[in-house]
């Protein structure tokens, strides 16, 4: 994935985020809820003013600042090449996208709009970009965990 490629990624999925969050406010906020698959899946508005599940709450310049830096360090990263692996790139650009999508709404609104609610149990309502953020969060983490291990075993046989 090339720098160009990257960050055209990374504008279209901070783009599809912002407009997903628009229709929320325009056509949840004032229903607050709606359920999509019995006893699965729903819409629900939330104004979250802290970040994931709500941690934080009325920290908004804390957390924007905080976000802001971890994405201008990505951004960075991508545009001198420091990120060769293909997949930490992508990893990388879901984490940026994410961070991005959610730091607009904190900077615009003062909170981030949260609108996807699992039925089937009790977890708090997330959005697109905590999506983004906590998938390639979990692959980054897994992709250390991975090697960490590889690199253990190099040394256990003698490499």
């Amino acid at each position: 994935m090339s720098v160009i490629i990257s960050l055209v990624s990374i504008a279209v999925l901070s783009a599809v985020d912002q407009i997903i969050k628009f229709f929320a406010e325009r056509d949840l906020a004032p229903i607050s809820e709606k359920v999509v698959i019995k006893g699965f899946l729903g819409w629900e508005y939330v104004q979250n003013t802290g970040a994931a599940f709500g941690s934080f709450s009325n920290n908004t310049a804390v957390l924007s600042v905080i976000t802001g830096i971890i994405i201008l360090i990505g951004i960075i990263a991508i545009i001198a090449k420091k990120i060769t692996n293909k997949f930490l790139l992508t990893v990388a650009v879901m984490i940026i996208s994410g961070g991005i999508g959610n730091l607009i709404d904190r900077i615009a609104r003062g909170y981030v709009t949260d609108y996807i609610k699992v039925l089937f149990i009790d977890f708090p309502v997330f959005n697109f970009a905590d999506i983004l953020v906590t998938c390639g969060s979990f692959l980054l983490i897994i992709y250390l965990i991975r090697d960490i291990y590889k690199d253990r075993k190099k040394k256990k046989n003698g490499e």
